[in-house]
């Protein structure tokens, strides 16, 4: 039997709210009745998620540090969720790094990138690319985004200032997504969610197991392993693991990355059977590549800037 990593883990995929702010216009509106999105209700989340709640529920899984990625702040206050993070007690490690939002097709995208490019937090953007023709479902405001030139404009200078692209999207979608990547090789871009296998038929499980085959044969695009419990209600671990392992076979656990993608993932799990799930696959792997899985891809791809685990102790831990 292989060994299990139980080094130090790096979360790069969560999100942090205090609803009194009133800035996430989805959760408000989450709050009527009957609204749900593709996650299903989101009721058990809509309350207050701060560095104290995270830390709780990821007090048994060793992490060091984390990525925030932007929560639907609402683009009418920009720059302002960076800000905020920028106030909280941060030296736990939670939100060492963030990815904010910046609508790349705005007219004040350009001066807004900037911005947040200056904040040495901030090392990626997130504009959310994911469309669907049912409106619950639906996160982008317009389909067809990744061909606009005034879009693409903005994600080149994101990339000019050295930005991550965080990319959300639908499996039906990425063909566009691949132009794209191929488009801008000098763009690092992360596909979110495990590409978001969200049509469980078999007709859109085929979707999704081909194009994410295809953009993994791209060399500046890395993969997060998250929230797959999103698109798979009544998950076991036999019914995750397939799709976890097609994600690994696609791009390696030198451009993939477990992240929890909490507390949305926690309408479907704990934190801990997440990690469970993540630790139970990769124990097939060696430690190495387990480690790059945990800790390493994601150290890089957002420049935490840790030592490598191999030379850290223990004892620190969020």
């Amino acid at each position: 039997m292989k060994e299990r990593y139980d080094g130090p883990v790096i979360d790069p995929h969560h999100h942090l709210w205090d609803l009194a702010l009133e800035r996430h216009p989805w959760l408000q509106k989450a709050r009527a009745p009957g609204e749900e999105m593709v996650f299903g209700s989101l009721a058990p989340i809509l309350r207050d998620y701060g560095i104290d709640d995270y830390r709780a529920d990821a007090v048994r899984q060793n992490v060091v540090a984390t990525v925030h990625v932007e929560a639907g702040w609402s683009v009418a206050y920009p720059l302002e969720e960076s800000r905020w993070l920028d106030g909280l007690d941060r030296t736990s490690g939670v939100a060492r790094r963030y990815v904010a939002r910046v609508p790349l097709d705005g007219p004040d995208a350009r001066r807004l990138l900037e911005a947040e490019a200056e904040n040495p937090n901030v090392v990626g953007i997130r504009d959310i690319l994911s469309w669907h023709p049912d409106a619950a479902k639906r996160f982008a405001p317009r389909p067809d985004r990744m061909a606009d030139p005034a879009w693409r404009a903005g994600l080149a200078h994101a990339t000019r200032l050295g930005l991550v692209f965080d990319l959300m999207l639908y499996p039906w979608q990425m063909d566009e997504a691949l132009d794209l990547v191929r488009a801008f090789p000098q763009t690092l871009f992360v596909l979110n969610h495990g590409g978001s296998p969200a049509d469980r038929t078999e007709d859109g499980m085929a979707l999704w197991h081909r194009g994410l085959r295809a953009l993994g044969k791209e060399p500046n695009l890395r993969l997060k392993i998250s929230d797959l419990v999103a698109y798979d209600h009544g998950w076991t671990l036999e019914s995750l693991q397939p799709v976890i392992e097609h994600c690994l076979d696609c791009f390696g656990p030198a451009r993939a990355m477990f992240a929890s993608d909490f507390p949305v993932a926690g309408l479907h799990a704990s934190f801990d059977q997440v990690y469970q799930v993540f630790r139970t696959v990769a124990a097939e792997l060696s430690l190495d590549e387990q480690r790059a899985l945990f800790f390493a891809t994601a150290n890089d791809t957002y420049r935490l800037g840790l030592a490598d685990p191999a030379e850290i102790g223990r004892g620190s831990h969020v």
